[in-house]
Parts: C-alpha cells; sequence; structure tokens
C-alpha cells in the first residue's frame, strides 16, 4: 500500500487536473446566467418598443381624430351659426344641438368616451356629459398652455403601472385611457380681412385603448416565454454537457489515482522482488546442501544404517519442509526474475496431457476424478515450458480447493483462430470479494502459501499477450479461463 504523502500526492495531482474544468465550469454557468439576463432584457425591451409604437400609433389616431372634429367644427358648425346668428352663443339650445350633432357625427364609434371644449376663459362650453358645462374648475395647464399657442398633447392615464399590467391577463375596459388635447383653431380668417388661425377654444377627449393595449401585453407575455423557453432550452443543453464533462472528469481523475495507487505499488512490488531475489539467490545454495545432506541422512535411517526410526520420522519431517521452503524460494525467484518466453508454436493438447499424466498419482490419492474435453490438436505460439508451468499452477490450486474427492474438468476450444482454455471444479467456488484480488501477489486464502502461484500465472500469460479470467461456475465451484491470441 502506498504511504500518506503518495495518497496525498495523488490528490494533489487530481486536483490540478480538475482545476481547469472547474473555471469552464464556472464560465459556463456565468455565460448561462448572462445568456438569460440578455434575453430577458432584450424581450422586455422588444416588447416596450411595441407597446411604444401601439402608443405612438394611437396618438397619431387621436391626432387625426382631432384635426377632423376641428375641420368639421369649423365648416358644419362655426360658419353657418355665424352666417345666421352672426355670433356663436352656446348658452342657445339651437347652436348647442347643432355643434352636439356634428361632433356625434364625426366620433361616433371612434371609442370616445368624453369629449368637452373649453373656451378662451378656460369654462367648459361643450361637454358630452353636459352637466359639466359651465363648469370652470376642470382646466388645468395643459389646457392654459394650449390656449395660449401650444398645438396639442396627449396623456396616458391607466390604473396599472406598464410593468404590473403584463400581471394582469384580462384588463378590465377604461383600463388604460388616451387623453388628447388640441387647440381649436379657425381654418381662415372669420373677419374680413382678419387674420387665419385665430384660436377657437381648445378640445379635450378621451379614448378607451384599453383592446389594443391588451393586444401589446399579450404579445409581450409571448416574446418573454418564447425568449425564456429558448435560454431555458440552452441551460438544459448546458447542464447535460457539463455534467457529462464532470463525469468524464471524474472517472479521469477517479482512473488516474488508480494508475497513481498502481504504479506506486508495482515501484514497491518491483524494489521488494529486487531485494527478495537477491535474499533468495543466496537462501537457494546453502538450502540446497541442507536439502542433499537431509535426504543422505533418511537414506541411511530408512536402510538401518543411520538413526532409529523416531530420528527417521523427524529427518522426513525435516526433508518434507526444507523441499517446501526451497519450492517457496523458487516461486520468489520466478516471480522477481521473471523469464522471457520463447514464442514458438506448439500443441496445448500435449501440455494438458503432460500436466494431467503427472497429477495422476495425486488424483487418486485424493479422489479427484479429473475430465478432459478438448481435442487432439489446439495450436498455440509461445513457450511452452512456461505455460506448462501456468496449467500445472492451476491443476494443483484446483485440487487443494476441493480439499479431497470432487471434479475437474479441463476444455479447450478452438474461437477465431485462437484457443480457450477453461478449468472448472465442484469445490466452494471463489468468493465475491476475493475475485478481484485472486492473482494479486501475496494474496491467498489459505493458511500456508505465499499466494504467489496465481501470480506466477498470471505473469506468464501476460507475457504470452493470453487473458486470464476468475469466475464461479453455474453449477457451483469455480472457473479458470484462459484466452490465447491466435498464433
Amino acid at each position: 500500500m502506498p504511504d500518506q504523502d503518495d495518497v496525498r500526492a495523488a490528490e494533489a495531482f487530481a486536483a490540478d487536473e480538475e482545476r481547469p474544468f472547474k473555471l469552464v465550469k464556472f464560465l459556463s454557468w456565468s455565460s448561462l446566467v448572462f445568456i438569460l439576463g440578455t434575453s430577458l432584457f432584450l424581450a422586455v425591451f422588444i416588447a416596450n418598443q411595441a407597446r411604444d409604437t401601439l402608443l405612438e400609433k394611437q396618438k397619431r389616431f387621436a391626432l387625426l381624430l382631432a384635426e377632423n372634429v376641428n375641420h368639421q367644427i369649423f365648416q358644419r358648425f362655426t360658419v353657418p351659426t355665424l352666417l345666421r346668428f352672426g355670433r356663436i352663443e352656446l348658452q342657445n339650445p339651437e347652436q348647442y344641438a347643432q355643434l352636439d350633432k356634428v361632433i356625434g357625427s364625426t366620433t361616433h364609434g371612434l371609442h370616445v368616451l368624453t369629449l368637452r371644449i373649453f373656451d378662451s376663459d378656460e369654462v367648459v362650453s361643450y361637454s358630452t356629459d353636459t352637466s359639466l358645462v359651465g363648469r370652470a374648475d376642470l382646466s388645468d395647464p395643459v389646457v392654459q398652455k394650449c390656449l395660449e399657442g401650444a398645438t396639442t398633447s396627449f396623456e396616458i392615464k391607466t390604473e396599472v403601472s406598464a410593468l404590473w399590467s403584463m400581471f394582469y391577463p384580462d384588463l378590465a375596459a377604461k383600463s388604460v385611457i388616451l387623453r388628447t388635447v388640441y387647440t381649436l383653431r379657425a381654418e381662415r380668417s372669420i373677419i374680413p380681412g382678419g387674420p387665419s388661425g385665430q384660436i377657437m377654444g381648445v378640445l379635450e377627449f378621451t379614448q378607451d385603448i384599453t383592446e389594443d393595449y391588451a393586444t401589446v401585453v399579450s404579445f409581450q407575455w409571448l416574446i418573454t416565454i418564447t425568449q425564456f423557453l429558448s435560454s431555458l432550452l440552452l441551460f438544459l443543453i448546458l447542464v447535460v454537457f457539463i455534467r457529462r464533462a464532470a463525469r468524464i472528469v471524474a472517472e479521469r481523475a477517479q482512473e488516474q489515482r488508480r494508475l497513481e495507487r498502481e504504479l506506486h505499488q508495482s515501484e514497491r512490488l518491483a524494489s521488494m522482488g529486487r531485494v527478495v531475489a537477491g535474499i533468495a539467490h543466496e537462501i537457494r545454495n546453502p538450502l540446497g546442501i541442507i536439502k542433499s545432506s537431509a535426504q543422505l541422512l533418511l537414506k541411511k535411517a530408512e536402510s538401518g544404517k543411520g538413526p532409529d526410526n523416531g530420528a527417521a520420522r523427524i529427518l522426513q519431517a525435516m526433508y518434507d519442509e526444507i523441499g517446501r521452503l526451497s519450492q517457496t524460494v523458487n516461486d520468489f525467484l520466478d516471480y522477481a526474475r521473471p523469464k522471457q518466453p520463447r514464442m514458438l508454436p506448439f500443441n496445448l493438447a500435449q501440455i494438458l496431457d503432460q500436466a494431467m499424466v503427472f497429477l495422476e498419482r495425486e488424483f487418486l490419492a485424493k479422489g479427484v476424478v479429473a475430465t478432459r474435453d478438448y481435442p487432439a490438436e489446439l495450436p498455440a505460439l509461445g513457450d511452452k515450458d512456461l505455460i506448462y508451468r501456468a496449467v500445472f499452477n492451476i491443476l494443483v490450486n484446483a485440487v487443494q480447493a476441493l480439499d479431497g474427492a470432487g471434479t475437474i474438468i479441463v476444455r479447450g476450444v478452438v474461437e477465431d483462430g485462437g484457443v480457450v482454455l477453461s478449468f472448472t471444479d465442484n469445490g466452494p467456488g471463489f468468493a465475491p470479494e476475493a475475485l478481484e484480488k485472486v492473482a494479486d501477489p501475496f494474496f491467498t486464502t489459505k493458511d500456508h502459501g505465499t499466494g504467489l502461484g496465481l501470480a506466477i500465472v498470471s505473469t506468464i500469460l501476460d507475457s504470452h499477450g493470453a487473458d486470464l479470467a476468475f469466475s464461479n461456475a453455474e453449477a457451483g465451484g469455480a472457473r479458470v479461463t484462459i484466452t490465447f491470441p491466435a498464433p
């Protein structure tokens, strides 16, 4: 296992890898907020422009109406009244009725709510609401300016503001009123030789433009919702890309940390392997001398020329333990200093037969039934001695896993030019938590053992470009699968 400094270094490296993406992520979200804000601003701006355009159109229409009223009053009322009566006196019911008739026919169907005319003394001389006639308290600075010569003035009167009107789906009638104040002028001189354009009074009328205003509000909502939905769609697309990128970065960071740990583990194992290889090499020679000496003493004891039977049993135990220790040393050396394979064509079926024959006595002694299920020819490319070592270790592991009577099935088939071997036993199988670590060096579930057997097998097969897989059989027991590439 790597030490804490190694772990911290790997985590710091991963953090450095993620930092640029965090900046990109921040910029993406910032851009999204900016786009959303800009879209909403543009929606409001465009909608306001549409509202202003509508109001401008209403003002032009009101101006045309005022000019037409001015023209009709002059042509159909002022001139005929002066010719008939010599002067204008709206207190005269006949004159008032004539003016009312002219104004009524002119404004009919044009959504005019109220209309009144102020004389030069700012007194209401005519009104569609007759109760207001004669009042002098209805004038305001706008009327005064028109009497002084100003031409036209427009004013919007509404019960709700332009912003809040968007939140009223159904504006009531008369919610938005356009007030127009217009200077009534004589189109030509009333007195022979007199000046034209003489101010005759001030016209004031109001119109209900709520319906048109509601149309603009609907248009505002249409623009705002469209902009919002487009921004929301962009937001969702960005979220998908950001999350996908975040997942990829997280996976890469995790993979980087895993590779870092594996690299440190490999470096440690390589360093330890070199040390162990040196020690094992120094131990093997004197161990061989001890083993041969114990064998010689054991033979003398068995022939009756040496120690008694008790001593012979001790010598036998010494000999067996020395043999086991010698095998352990050889395993360390094989793992620490793997041999380079000689890549030559060979028949895998023959290798399997040799290993099965060699282990036949052990199979019989433990009650193991070994079944061969492979053709006579399994062509492969590699070092047959190393492959024999790998196959032998797998079979020995299977026998040890059975721990008594059982069955081992060895199958082999040719697939896509390569060879697939499988070794299946009916033992307890692999523990789920151990499947990932079975081939790790020094990992073992046995009370005795170095945990290098399958690690050596994995190293040998890796050097041949073969795949090694561990699983549990459907009917129970362990399965080891080797896939050799096409020769």
